[in-house]
């Protein structure tokens, strides 16, 4: 198996695709109730879905960058706004956090081997 994509709500959704195209994804699909986008690096994808009223989404979305901090340099000139700058994790992660139009977490992240291997690492079946 694979994971196809994860489908975010959105309570705007030309304020939200705004946002997500100044992140630097592209949008491949693009109605009044539903937009997808393509990361910019890998196969992945994630969408956008309309939903009437903001609520609180306790799930967390996860970008992984490997120039982590030049990116979150390049947002903040644009005028994006952080929770969180780039700090180093205890689970060996560098995670840097902000928050979409409609209120959904996102963590812009570096872990390069440890993402699938960590120190810790188990193999259970």
């Amino acid at each position: 198996m694979n994971l196809n994509q994860v489908t975010l709500p959105a309570v705007d959704m030309a304020q939200s695709t705004a946002f997500y195209r100044a992140m630097g994804f592209t949008q491949i699909v693009d109605t009044n109730h539903y937009a997808r986008f393509e990361c910019p690096d890998g196969d992945a994808t994630f969408s956008l879905s309309l939903t009437e009223k903001l609520y609180s989404n306790e799930s967390v979305i996860y970008f992984e960058c490997d120039e982590l901090d030049n990116i979150v340099d390049s947002l903040i000139k644009q005028g994006f706004t952080f929770e969180q700058l780039p700090t180093d994790q205890r689970y060996l992660w560098r995670e840097a956090i902000l928050k979409d139009p409609s209120n959904n977490k996102i963590k812009l992240y570096w872990a390069g081997d440890n993402r699938k291997n960590p120190p810790w690492r188990v193999e259970l079946k």
